[in-house]
């Protein structure tokens, strides 16, 4: 079993549960994190971004790949 990384770093929250969606529909494993903190109130979410993927370095160039269709058509 590989170790996870850090992947990528999630903009807000509707990018976040439609890559949720994507990856679990293609069987991808990953863990998701949100960087939301109730003590701060989100504040770090504004710094940081949303939260973050973490996932086998050998999903890495797909799961990059898969952001980066979302955003574009986000954009469209």
């Amino acid at each position: 079993m590989e170790d996870y990384i850090k992947v990528v770093t999630l903009d807000n929250e509707i990018e976040a549960g439609l890559l949720e969606s994507i990856l679990s529909e293609r069987g991808i494993p990953h863990r998701m994190r949100s960087y939301h903190d109730t003590a701060y109130d989100g504040l770090f979410q504004t710094q940081k971004g949303w939260g973050c993927i973490n996932a086998p370095e050998s999903y890495q160039e797909e799961i990059k790949e898969i952001l980066s269709d979302v955003r574009k058509e986000a954009l469209e």
